[in-house]
């Protein structure tokens, strides 16, 4: 795929076992995961993607962080800010992802120098309980039950794994827990054999890629697994902007007409950080480059 300095992403594909809602816990498995389809038509809808000045607003304040600096004690991520998706390791995870989520284990995440350590490895964890034959194991953490916001302004400065086969994100999921009508945003998705593209993207009922309605955009930074970036989301009542380092490259617009199928960005979402290994989107994993590691600085939320 021809590649630019802004260029529009392609499509996206969702494999959904089961479509339904989240809950507060694993019982109850989210239909959540979406990754890209560079071979599909481009996205249709009310996108622009041009690059603009997209600081933080000065005004706003900061509500909630985790600059992952605790001394002492366990060296796990801090479990009254995160909680463990797990639901999928048994049944399978959407999009064919290869991964095994492990909840609380140091080998897939821990706080390591000031950083938060999210590491995908080549290993079968054959005594857990939940296991269901993956070959790679992995994390992701989710805020669910313990903190969502509606509006504001989310900072992630972290720095990106490139192996091949690997499928980094940030994103946030609508806490109502029904994919796709409560929303979601995906502030920052990465594939190894893509190394250096970033997309952002949104999913709606009314934009995703069942009706070929999708809506999302890229950039080139060569350097994402090289050196820290900051990952941004801007979202208000009237529009959500995804960028990189002060530079928005997607803006989505609310329609308007109070329709929830366009705009479902009117309640709060969780965010989720994680490395998924192979699927639709990451495709075929290079074993070579395993052990991959993510480590990101801080996570922050700033409101009006």
């Amino acid at each position: 795929m021809m590649r630019h300095s802004v260029s529009t992403v392609l499509a996206f594909a969702v494999a959904l076992a089961a479509c339904g809602g989240a809950g507060g816990g694993n019982a109850a498995p989210p239909a959540n995961a979406v990754s890209a389809n560079p071979a599909a038509p481009p996205p249709a809808g009310p996108v622009a993607s041009t690059l603009i000045d997209a600081p933080r607003p000065a005004e706003w304040r900061l509500v909630w962080h985790d600059e992952f600096d605790q001394v002492g004690g366990s060296d796990l991520p801090d479990p009254s800010k995160w909680d463990y998706d797990t639901w999928g390791n048994q049944g399978g995870w959407p999009n064919n992802e290869q991964q095994y989520y492990a909840r609380a284990r140091r080998e897939n995440s821990r706080v390591e120098n000031g950083m938060l350590v999210i590491e995908a490895r080549k290993e079968r964890l054959d005594s857990a309980a939940d296991y269901g034959g993956q070959a790679y194991t992995s994390a992701r953490l989710v805020t669910r039950g313990k903190q969502d916001w509606l509006y504001g302004f989310v900072e992630i400065r972290a720095k990106l794994p490139c192996g091949v086969g690997t499928w980094p994100a940030f994103w946030t999921l609508g806490s109502g827990g029904k994919w796709p009508d409560d929303g979601e945003i995906d502030i920052m998705e990465h594939v190894g054999r893509n190394p250096g593209e970033v997309s952002g993207t949104i999913h709606t009922l009314a934009y995703n890629h069942t009706n070929n309605t999708q809506l999302g955009a890229s950039i080139r930074r060569d350097t994402v697994c090289d050196s820290f970036h900051r990952y941004q989301l801007t979202w208000t009542a009237t529009q959500i902007k995804i960028g990189i380092d002060d530079k928005s490259y997607f803006q989505f617009s609310n329609p308007g007409g109070a329709d929830r199928a366009k705009w479902p960005f009117d309640r709060p979402q969780y965010l989720l950080l994680n490395i998924a290994m192979g699927g639709m989107l990451g495709g075929p994993v290079g074993d070579t480059a395993l052990p991959a590691r993510m480590e990101v600085d801080y996570v922050r939320v700033w409101q009006p």
